[in-house]
């Protein structure tokens, strides 16, 4: 037992966000990403995931105890929608309005195509797959430091 640290968090999450440096990346994938053939290609090698999170409840958990990147344009990417990228979908809008309370001064927050997510997951640290119904749902948050 811990104090202070979310119970949602597994064991497997909290070593990983421990493992994970400035500037490392983590994906919140919806249930529909191919979240265990990605894993594989990632720093953590294994999947760990979130059921019966919502990408937002998962990305809540995760940021009570993860840093976000205030040295980059984006603290953190969603995956566009195919064909109207500047299009956000419900899960969009409430992740996004969630995390401008907790990114850095002077970082934003970005959308790419979902071939460059794909690519870029692969690129990782870790991926973190939640129950998350609504297509489209898949997030990139990069680590920040703490000062």
């Amino acid at each position: 037992m811990l104090f202070n640290v979310d119970s949602n968090c597994s064991p497997d999450l909290l070593y990983c966000l421990a493992q994970m440096g400035h500037g490392d990346e983590l994906v919140i994938a919806d249930r529909n990403f191919p979240a265990t053939s990605t894993a594989i290609h990632t720093g953590f090698k294994t999947l760990i995931s979130m059921p019966g999170f919502s990408a937002l409840a998962a990305i809540r958990t995760i940021t009570s105890l993860l840093p976000l990147d205030g040295f980059v344009d984006h603290a953190a990417v969603r995956m566009e929608i195919d064909g109207t990228p500047d299009e956000m979908n419900e899960t969009h809008t409430a992740v996004f309005s969630f995390l401008e309370t907790k990114i850095p001064e002077g970082a934003g927050l970005g959308h790419i195509p979902r071939p460059e997510f794909y690519e870029r997951a692969r690129r990782a640290y870790a991926v973190v797959q939640t129950s998350e119904n609504i297509p489209y749902g898949c997030y990139i948050l990069r680590k920040g430091v703490i000062f």
